[in-house]
């Protein structure tokens, strides 16, 4: 099993090594010809998405269903090149295709050696955030969950920290953080904030989209544990390859908020990101698996 992993590993770094020998600009070129072999022919997550889109939208028609499902698949495939891209690109490009609009927000609670909660959702690109060794001198984490084809595992795993930020897995996470507060390190920790929860680990059901929808509240257990401060990371896509990242504050002390203040909050940045540029989510997600009792 190791070594069929490690064959996939160098097999999709090969690729990315052929992938990086022409500009970003031609690889979206190469995007928009997959685009009607995936969305007219192999149909991938097809019912998925229109389904999700129709409840999230009911006031949308279908022809208008279909217009946001077309932006998405365009967007979805140009996310996908765009991480296999960052595989080889160079510190000088990446820093250039990302600008952080107020970097200093973050920085200002890191200066006073707090724990920062960075709160995203699965919206535009967020592999986007592991350059954030290159804007800040204070330790990075991304918390993910481990995929089960072993290959594309290790190949996100380094992916994501070529540029200095530690993956951290979800298990992993709150112990790490821990021993950091311990040992008088800050840091800032990136969690994906609109994941769905297991059946038997859901505590929080909100109206999320127009849909009764459960929500994780691991984030906010572990911020309020640490008295993080938690800062709300809006991703926007200028055009394609050019993003700004803009942060906003959710709680300076998480200690001090009610139960489920920070998801709450967090959860209504992400819809109205949402309902700005619906295009930009991940509609292929069954996010509403789970149904209310």
């Amino acid at each position: 099993m190791i070594l069929k992993a490690k064959a996939g590993y160098y097999f999709l770094r090969t690729a990315t090594w052929i992938i990086q020998l022409f500009p970003l600009r031609f690889h979206y070129v190469v995007s928009d010809l997959i685009f009607p072999l995936i969305y007219y022919v192999i149909r991938y997550r097809r019912q998925v998405v229109f389904h999700n889109l129709s409840n999230s939208f009911p006031e949308k028609s279908k022809k208008e269903i279909t217009v946001i499902a077309k932006k998405f698949y365009r967007n979805f495939l140009d996310s996908f090149i765009e991480t296999l891209y960052f595989d080889r690109i160079s510190e000088r490009e990446i820093k250039k295709r990302l600008t952080l609009l107020n970097q200093d927000l973050p920085e200002h609670y890191l200066s006073q050696n707090r724990p920062v909660i960075l709160a995203l959702g699965h919206f535009n690109n967020w592999e986007w955030n592991c350059s954030w060794p290159l804007h800040s001198k204070y330790k990075g984490y991304v918390i993910y969950k481990k995929l089960t084809n072993k290959s594309f595992d290790l190949f996100y795993y380094n992916m994501r920290a070529r540029f200095g930020i530690t993956p951290l897995e979800r298990a992993d996470t709150y112990r790490q953080l821990i021993s950091d507060s311990i040992a008088n390190t800050a840091s800032a920790s990136a969690f994906l904030m609109d994941q769905t929860p297991r059946k038997n680990e859901i505590q929080y059901w909100t109206t999320f989209l127009n849909q009764d929808t459960p929500i994780v509240t691991g984030t906010e257990k572990v911020a309020r544990k640490l008295d993080a401060a938690v800062l709300f990371c809006n991703l926007r896509k200028i055009k394609r390859g050019y993003n700004r990242m803009e942060f906003s504050v959710i709680a300076e002390h998480a200690s001090e908020t009610v139960p489920f203040e920070i998801t709450e909050k967090a959860t209504r940045r992400i819809e109205e990101m949402i309902i700005q540029n619906p295009e930009l989510w991940l509609w292929s997600h069954k996010r509403w698996k789970h149904k209310r009792e």
